[in-house]
């Protein structure tokens, strides 16, 4: 299940409204002035509607009773040059939540003749987001008047951050190009700071320290940022987005001791332990009877797992619903009982629970989705996490449940989860960091075989699929949510083939006993997709056109391209060769594999059948710029193989 956490939502609310300042020098005050630099501006970015000409965000970090204080301002501006920006670029803001507290903020517009217009009217609303790890976050939009080519937007937004454990990363880049992007952050010199330069480009990042009396003034710049390009195809923008993380290590407290803060992976277990402590003290009534209920018949602590499992899937509904801290503590799992609905911490609070009473070892367990390109052993810090499940050990090995995922498979992680580190809360003094693994490409395999038999209107055929792993486990996500007219037109899209004129007649679900298997039918036809001329047909074994439009724009392309899951693909065609007729053109086959993936397409003729068969593998979670080149060679020689065609002879 896909999730987003505080961090996540804050930065995209962020970039998604486009908070705004002031002017590319501070002393463009003249209205000449700024005329030459709109000039100079629709010269640099003759495509663009308006450029991000400074964002500069300033943290003061402090210790206040003996505790870090940090307080934060951020001042943006804007530049329109176009004439309809108003009309793409209506609407900005900014985010605020308990942890990030709103102290003031102002809005106005510059106009190219020099007016100072202030925004007079703001719209605060809670953002409600699904599928979310922690959320209180509140958006607070409003309008900047007066844009036209040459105003500039203006907004100042103070801030005071309520727990310093969550300072947010800071994003250099922005959906438009920002001449002047900055991080400054004041320390204490009582208090020692530490950051990381994350994703692409940062070797564009100026990083400078300056040491003062009383405090460190730490300066991140990145100049003439261009505009982000979104794919859709890749993965959260913290794997690519060039940014700083910057967190408290340790700090000199009232008797001139060193605390550490978060300067290693115990103290973050320590923060997040203490979510967890004071839940599921005791099991309830109602709990521990459907423990007992449900495991009677066990044998064994796999069985039990294994049923316990299933009936959290079936019998607790996921809904994401946070505010303040209920963002990090789960509800005892007595409640989660007797909703019936939770969120990811509630559902591992009802799985660690319900386990342990049936004698099973199970913990709590925080990790991060893959959105995030964060570990625990490099980071320690709650943004890497923003998902939790439960971790069970069995027969020694631990195995990673994920109760927000309804056709998840028991053994078989979640998707979203593999390659990621987990923390697991063994007790309060012990824990450890294990890698999710990865499910191999054998594991997820989909097999499609079409039967063709020309007629005088056309083709008719029949087709018979099967999935395994993933493959299988996403359709019955998509069939709990289907039926009727929309079950038809599901299944008609995952049938279609050969042309726009397919046509299902009638198809078949076979469910299996448990949700990593399918197999499902069909019926169809196919009209005016074979030629014929003469005596002669002419057709088209390969009735899709695979990867026909995923050529990676290479080198133009730096940003990562993410998988599901690893995976292999079989599809079988088989004509069957009306009678009268013989092959007169059997196309060849190839077979072609580099580092990065391959295929391999081949014809045979077995009696009245000729048969195609085309396969297709990923080994790959995430594919990088420098596997671009390799991915696209493999396309050069696969696709000409799609225009080879088919011939039959009335004998």
């Amino acid at each position: 299940m896909k999730m987003e956490n505080y961090y996540q939502l804050l930065m995209r609310n962020k970039k998604r409204l486009l908070l705004i300042c002031l002017t590319i020098c501070f002393s463009f005050q003249l209205g000449g002035l700024k005329a030459q630099t709109l000039d100079a501006l629709l010269k640099q970015y003759p495509d663009e509607k308006a450029v991000l000409l400074n964002r500069t965000l300033d943290y003061t970090i402090s210790l206040k009773n003996g505790q870090p204080y940090v307080e934060s301002h951020e001042l943006q501006q804007i530049e329109y040059l176009q004439g309809n920006a108003a009309a793409f670029m209506s609407e900005y803001g900014f985010s605020h939540s308990d942890f990030q507290k709103l102290v003031s903020y102002q809005a106005y517009t510059r106009t190219s003749d020099d007016k100072k217009l202030k925004v007079t009217e703001f719209k605060t609303s809670t953002n409600k987001e699904s599928f979310v790890f922690y959320d209180d976050v509140k958006s607070t939009t409003f309008n900047f008047p007066a844009v036209g080519p040459g105003a500039i937007g203006n907004l100042e937004v103070s801030w005071l951050n309520t727990d310093p454990h969550l300072l947010s990363p800071f994003y250099f880049t922005s959906s438009m190009p920002v001449a002047n992007s900055e991080l400054k952050v004041t320390v204490a010199n009582d208090i020692s700071l530490k950051y990381h330069l994350m994703g692409l480009d940062t070797n564009q990042i100026t990083v400078k320290i300056e040491r003062n009396r009383h405090d460190k003034l730490y300066t991140f710049q990145y100049k003439n940022c261009p505009a982000d390009k979104r794919y859709e195809d890749a993965p959260g923008f913290g794997w690519y987005s060039p940014h700083v993380i910057f967190y408290i290590e340790n700090y000199k407290g009232q008797d001139n001791q060193i605390v550490s803060y978060l300067s290693n992976a115990s103290d973050l277990y320590k923060l997040n332990y203490s979510y967890i402590k004071k839940i599921n003290t005791t099991i309830s009534p109602e709990l521990k009877s459907v423990v007992d209920s449900i495991t009677a018949k066990a044998t064994s602590a796999e069985s039990k797992a294994k049923t316990i499992y299933s009936w959290v899937q079936r019998n607790i509904k996921y809904v994401a619903f946070e505010d303040g801290m209920e963002g990090f503590v789960p509800r005892d799992a007595g409640l989660v009982c007797s909703r019936r609905f939770g969120d990811c911490k509630d559902m591992a609070s009802i799985l660690t629970e319900m386990l342990n009473a049936a004698g099973v070892p199970a913990y709590f367990t925080w990790i991060g989705t893959r959105d995030l390109p964060y570990k625990f052993s490099e980071v320690p810090l709650p943004l890497v996490s923003n998902h939790m499940i439960c971790a069970i050990k069995l027969n020694d090995q631990y195995i990673f449940l994920d109760g927000t995922d309804p056709t998840c498979v028991f053994g078989t992680p979640s998707y979203g989860i593999q390659d990621k580190e987990a923390m697991i809360a063994i007790n309060e003094q012990e824990y450890k960091i294990l890698k999710v693994p990865v499910m191999e490409k054998t594991s997820n395999l989909f097999t499609d075989t079409t039967w063709l038999e020309l007629g005088p209107t056309g083709i008719s055929g029949k087709i018979k699929q099967e999935l395994q792993g993933y493959f299988a486990s996403n359709i019955y996500a998509r069939l709990m949510y289907a039926n009727g007219k929309n079950l038809k037109e599901s299944m008609k899209y995952e049938f279609e083939r050969g042309s726009n004129k397919f046509q299902l007649d009638t198809f078949q679900i076979e469910k299996k006993p448990t949700t990593d298997k399918i197999a499902l039918s069909a019926n169809f036809s196919l009209h005016d997709y074979a030629k014929k001329i003469g005596n002669e047909y002419y057709l088209n074994l390969n009735l899709f056109k695979f990867f026909a439009d995923q050529q990676i724009d290479y080198p133009k392309r730096a940003m990562p391209i993410e998988y599901s899951f690893k995976y292999i693909k079989k599809y079988v065609t088989m004509l069957k060769v009306p009678e009268g007729y013989k092959i007169t053109y059997l196309p060849q086959g190839k077979e072609y594999h580099n580092n990065v993936w391959g295929f391999n397409l081949q014809y045979e003729q077995k009696g009245n059948w000729v048969i195609l068969t085309q396969q297709f593998y990923n080994d790959n979670l995430m594919l990088s710029s420098d596997q671009f080149e390799p991915w696209n060679k493999v396309l050069e020689n696969l696709f000409p193989l799609y225009k080879e065609t088919l011939s039959l002879t009335k004998i």
